[in-house]
């Protein structure tokens, strides 16, 4: 694994955006991403990191760990569901086939967690019992183990909107998506959300829970597209010390993004407003914990790519043709 101090001398490298020599750019909350014909796009994985519907900050090499966790991840789950993945041409892109992306979010939560406006435990601890369509008894403990994984869509809110929680009917009641999508849709994420379980188990964590994002194919088919249990989509905890830290009640070790989370709960943020600063210490701790995710999950060591990033990308881009 890369030293922190090679971390930090990343940290003004990491990369924010690109600008490619590629028609249509458009950007997300993390990626940018190319129009290469009516087949295929090319999507850049950047280092941005978003929490609370917010862009925070850059973190050194979280891009490259996304998008080749995700690569993984689609390449053993393909036996469950079609994935958008073509080819990796660089370590932050993915030439991907075009899919019609569905307007919600599927959410899978096998613990009662979290600290965002829309996490079953937030809303528990504010006294709600009815919560995405389920109904919660008193008495639950924060992290305790939910008897199955659910399911709890939302919408997908770009450009800074807040996503907003959904039940699995309002998916169908509301036009979003019909019911035999759904349906589909619904079934493969919870496929998958076990294999994720059960590897992640063989690795020494616990998958607590995670979004995916699908969408139709061209030729019709329920896709699974962006990226697959990451630190950006997926909470992980260990598993060695869950059941002492659950009795006790602390936190679980977490090996994902709720450091960052935490560290902007902890002073009072929660996606409204001008976010806190925050030192480069969070940065750095960020950047070292998707690493980790990544070595666990995988078996393999990370080779972390060059920084600037942009040129890197540029010339890989070149000798597969693309540009």
């Amino acid at each position: 694994m890369i030293s922190s101090e090679q971390i930090r001398a990343a940290l003004p490298l990491a990369l924010g955006e690109t600008h490619l020599p590629l028609q249509e750019r458009r950007t997300g909350k993390v990626r940018d991403w190319y129009t290469l014909n009516d087949q295929s796009k090319l999507f850049i994985t950047t280092d941005r990191l978003s929490a609370f519907d917010r862009i925070l900050a850059r973190v050194p090499f979280k891009g490259q760990v996304l998008n080749q966790l995700s690569a993984w991840w689609f390449d053993i789950t393909r036996d469950l569901i079609d994935n958008q993945m073509v080819n990796i041409p660089d370590p932050n892109a993915i030439v991907a086939r075009t899919v019609r992306r569905f307007p919600v979010e599927i959410v899978v939560r096998g613990y009662i967690t979290g600290v965002t406006t829309t996490a079953l435990w937030y809303r528990y601890s504010l006294g709600e019992r009815s919560i995405y369509g389920y109904t919660f008894p008193d008495g639950l403990k924060k992290n305790q183990a939910l008897p199955e994984p659910i399911l709890t869509p939302t919408t997908k809110g770009d450009e800074g909107a807040h996503d907003e929680r959904l039940t699995c009917a309002e998916v169908v009641e509301r036009g979003l998506l019909d019911a035999a999508t759904w349906e589909k849709a619904g079934t493969a994420a919870l496929a998958v959300f076990r294999r994720g379980q059960e590897i992640a188990a063989r690795s020494g964590l616990i998958l607590v829970d995670t979004k995916y994002e699908m969408g139709l194919s061209t030729d019709g088919k329920v896709t699974l597209i962006d990226e697959v249990h990451t630190p950006d989509s997926s909470r992980f905890w260990k598993a060695d010390s869950y059941a002492e830290k659950f009795e006790a009640g602390e936190e679980p070790e977490n090996f994902d993004k709720e450091i960052v989370r935490l560290a902007y709960a902890e002073k009072g943020y929660r996606g409204d407003g001008e976010p806190p600063a925050m030192p480069d210490d969070l940065w750095i701790a960020a950047s070292e914990r998707y690493i980790s995710i990544f070595e666990m999950l995988t078996g393999r060591n990370f080779e972390a790519a060059s920084y600037p990033a942009e040129p890197r990308i540029l010339e890989n881009l070149k000798r597969a043709g693309i540009i």
